[in-house]
């Protein structure tokens, strides 16, 4: 169980599953990857800024045989994010919590508080985000820094802005508090003064 929250609690950044295996998916769309990315590097580094931890969370499918295999080499930061982190979990399920060791090691740096990042949105990153919640950790949703792609299901299209308002409704006010990027850093810098 997270430890208790006092009024300024200790604050990791997850970086969910920013890796190179997802430009060799078919999915991928450049043109919201461009979107997004500006985002993700200003959350980035303000974190390192601010003395916030960064916790790189990669996903890895072995076996697969795709790009998600760890014998395919692509279980890597996406180009760009290769910065340095306080550490690094491999994960095979949809949360970064399962079998990683996250929230030992996060219970263990007394940190109570995640700000929550990466790629998909709907996926990787709203489910870590339930089970963290779950966990009683407080959770900051930063939906602008994370990332997905249009969706189809019975011959209906969900465009990726379609999927984000989705998972803001569902996590806002249950699992997390849904912030961007811009007020997210002005909240870090104003804790530090």
């Amino acid at each position: 169980m997270a430890p208790t929250n006092a009024s300024n609690p200790a604050t990791a950044l997850l970086l969910i599953d920013v890796q190179a295996s997802f430009p060799a998916k078919e999915y991928w769309v450049e043109s919201l990857a461009n979107a997004w990315k500006p985002k993700q590097r200003a959350l980035l580094d303000a974190a390192h800024a601010e003395g916030i931890p960064v916790v790189r969370i990669f996903h890895e499918a072995p076996g697969s045989q795709g790009p998600f295999d760890p014998d395919q080499g692509m279980i890597q930061p996406l180009d760009g994010f290769d910065d340095p982190t306080a550490i690094t979990f491999h994960k095979r399920v949809h949360n970064a919590f399962s079998d990683t060791g996250l929230e030992q090691w996060l219970c263990e740096r007394a940190i109570s508080r995640l700000a929550i990042s990466g790629i998909r949105t709907e996926q990787c990153c709203e489910t870590t985000a339930r089970v963290a919640s779950d966990l009683g950790f407080e959770v900051d949703f930063v939906s602008d820094a994370t990332l997905t792609f249009p969706m189809t299901r019975h011959g209906v299209t969900w465009s990726a802005e379609d999927i984000k308002a989705r998972t803001e409704l569902v996590l806002e006010g249950r699992f997390a508090r849904i912030i961007d990027t811009q007020n997210m850093i002005d909240e870090w810098q104003t804790r530090r003064d």
